[in-house]
């Protein structure tokens, strides 16, 4: 059954509050849009998007044209304009995005991470990068992939701006996922899918990628939630992903798997379908199921 367009679709629908507040801690950092700029630059941004049209692959109709359709069933189901989408040959499972106002943004999707996943997982993965565009992580988000990915390669203020401000983006870029996976959801509307993800991205490989299981993973998840309640637990859990640019996959798996039961998730779903419905009725149009 193909997913319910979200139409109308806000970003603050599905926020989570995590990443809220690590958005408001940053925005009372003076500067930071303009330090990312100037960082960047005219030549930082042409660097990278020369540098991905150099050595990726641009996906459109002509180009692996089933990841293409994924990225326009994605957006069309999240309420969002594409934005251009590139495999680069990486032996790192990873996706990213790059947005910066004013500029097409484009998302990257390494070989490895494809070669793991189902279409469906590949969607959802899509999915989350474009709860970043949602979300308009933009500048953050740009920083977070610079430290990331090439801090300090641009620019000698590199160094400087990303040891003042580390532990603050990764903090913001942890929480910024959360959000994410929710857009995964919404996209590919089963949560089993973005659990599997997760699940391959934590012990996952070509051969073993089928062979595993993803309700015994949300046991784990689980079991992780168990083991952390008390404080000492608790500190050990933040000490262990204090360095991390993303949550751990067991924590993501069960944090998708609490807001698929909630009532917010619910709530999304069936006030879009209704617009949707009640906008096919009103052109005499018909569902596709």
């Amino acid at each position: 059954m193909p997913n319910i367009p979200l139409i109308g679709l806000k970003a603050d629908q599905f926020r989570h509050p995590l990443d809220l507040e690590a958005t408001n801690t940053l925005k009372q950092l003076p500067g930071v849009d303009l330090m990312v700029r100037q960082l960047l630059g005219q030549i930082g941004e042409q660097f990278f998007m020369l540098e991905n049209l150099a050595a990726s692959v641009q996906v459109g109709e002509n180009q692996l044209p089933h990841l293409h359709h994924l990225l326009l069933d994605a957006c069309k189901t999240l309420d969002l304009e594409p934005p251009q989408l590139y495999v680069r040959q990486h032996p790192m499972p990873n996706a990213y995005t790059f947005a910066m106002r004013g500029r097409q943004p484009f998302v990257v999707m390494h070989t490895s991470l494809i070669d793991l996943l189902t279409d469906a997982e590949i969607q959802a993965v899509i999915g989350h990068e474009l709860g970043h565009l949602k979300c308009e992580h933009g500048v953050y988000l740009t920083l977070a992939n610079l430290i990331v990915l090439a801090a300090g390669q641009i620019s000698p203020w590199g160094t400087l701006l990303v040891q003042g401000l580390q532990a603050q983006i990764l903090e913001w870029l942890r929480c910024a996922e959360f959000t994410c996976d929710r857009a995964a959801l919404l996209a590919t509307q089963d949560p089993k899918v973005v659990a599997s993800v997760l699940m391959k991205l934590a012990g996952g490989s070509p051969t073993l990628a089928p062979k595993l299981n993803v309700d015994a993973f949300l046991a784990q998840a689980r079991a992780y939630d168990d083991i952390s309640t008390s404080q000492l637990g608790e500190m050990l859990k933040q000490a262990q992903t204090a360095q991390l640019s993303h949550p751990v996959p067991v924590l993501r798996a069960r944090e998708i798997d609490r807001w698929a039961s909630s009532k917010d998730y619910e709530t999304i779903v069936q006030n879009r379908s209704a617009c949707y419905d009640g906008e096919a009725n009103r052109k005499g149009g018909w569902r596709n199921w």
